[in-house]
């Protein structure tokens, strides 16, 4: 070999030595999965028709810490914030629901994109794979209830039942079919949610059921007759139904809630006694919200319950009704302790 040709190769040798770090890095960091795209947050659509879908996905990166939650569909959250150190991909599978429309039953707030949309947010999101398989049987809990429950489309407002998939694991899944407005009467009567839920309660899903915000002028023996319905109905098909009573409203007099917060409604019907007795005479279980939710709400007084509702600061609104995302996360994780109290079902998929 000439004194040339051995300067040629020990030439290329030292340019293959001098390739930067940072690109070899990046070459082996993998491109999004192709149904994503966006770096914060990153977006992925599946078209896949309704039903409960099992989303396996790696949080993280192979080259860089990562900050990272996971909502789907119409602002629902199905993982808080995982961080993450650089080299770090965790493996995570989710259940979650799809709905036609997304959100709210009726449409309320936008009827959203056919198929399954996923999020993924925080402050550095990351992810490495996703795949979304239908799950096999899972165990359903679906929710029936108003503006307070419901997956709201729009942002500040938020139902405790957008946060609630946060704390159960796969093979258990959240499917909220609360709506807007509505009262114990009109989820009966209306054919987008309960007529249309019913048929899809197989044996053994929980049905949670809240009423009493928008009951202002119900008769106490119409409301139970209303709840009682809506419980035989879910016994028919082999559910197991659930009684949660409302969560109250920020309206003190002095240091306590008034008996309007606490769902005494306009024709003098204390609402939440009208459903624990139902849950007693008729053998079902009762989650109540009131009590816990009041608990919380005087504990914090007038001034820092501020925070689990709407305000003009921080939301731009003011709302001494429906919640933040704070909020509705501290009443999501309300309903959980009660859940873990009555032994449900459910509590055995709890995070």
């Amino acid at each position: 070999m000439s004194l040339r040709q051995r300067a040629v190769i020990l030439a290329g040798l030292a340019a293959a030595t001098l390739v930067p770090a940072p690109v070899v890095a990046a070459a082996a960091e993998k491109a999004l999965p192709a149904p994503c795209s966006g770096t914060a947050p990153i977006k992925c659509h599946f078209a896949v028709g309704p039903g409960n879908y099992d989303v396996t996905v790696g949080i993280g990166s192979t080259t860089k810490a990562a900050v990272t939650s996971m909502s789907v569909e119409a602002r629902r959250q199905v993982l808080t914030a995982v961080s993450t150190s650089a080299g770090q991909v965790v493996p995570t599978t989710v259940t979650v629901n799809v709905r036609d429309p997304e959100g709210q039953p009726t449409g309320q707030g936008g009827t959203g994109t056919a198929g399954l949309d996923i999020t993924f947010g925080g402050s550095a999101p990351a992810i490495g794979s996703l795949t979304v398989t239908a799950a096999q049987a899972p165990l359903v809990t679906y929710l029936a209830g108003d503006s307070t429950v419901c997956d709201q489309p729009v942002a500040p407002y938020t139902g405790w039942g957008q946060l609630l998939p946060t704390a159960v694991r796969d093979g258990a899944v959240i499917a909220n079919y609360g709506d807007s407005g509505e009262s114990s009467g009109s989820f009966l009567s209306n054919g987008k949610l309960f007529p249309t839920l019913k048929p899809l309660i197989k044996s053994k899903d929980l049905v949670l059921v809240q009423f009493g915000h928008n009951d202002k002028q119900t008769s106490a023996m119409a409301f139970r007759d209303n709840l009682t319905k809506l419980v035989n109905g879910v016994r028919e098909r082999g559910g197991l139904p659930v009684l949660v009573t409302p969560p109250v409203r920020r309206q003190f007099s002095g240091t306590r809630l008034t008996p309007t917060a606490l769902h005494v409604n306009g024709v003098g019907v204390d609402l939440p006694a009208v459903i624990r007795a139902l849950g007693k005479s008729a053998s079902v279980p009762v989650i109540d919200l009131t009590a816990k939710s009041k608990a919380l709400v005087e504990s914090l007084g007038p001034s820092a319950s501020q925070k689990i509702y709407l305000t003009q600061a921080a939301e731009g609104v003011t709302d001494n009704t429906h919640f933040s995302v704070y909020g509705a996360t501290q009443l999501a994780n309300l309903v959980v302790q009660g859940i873990r109290e009555l032994d449900l079902s459910l509590g055995a998929y709890l995070r």
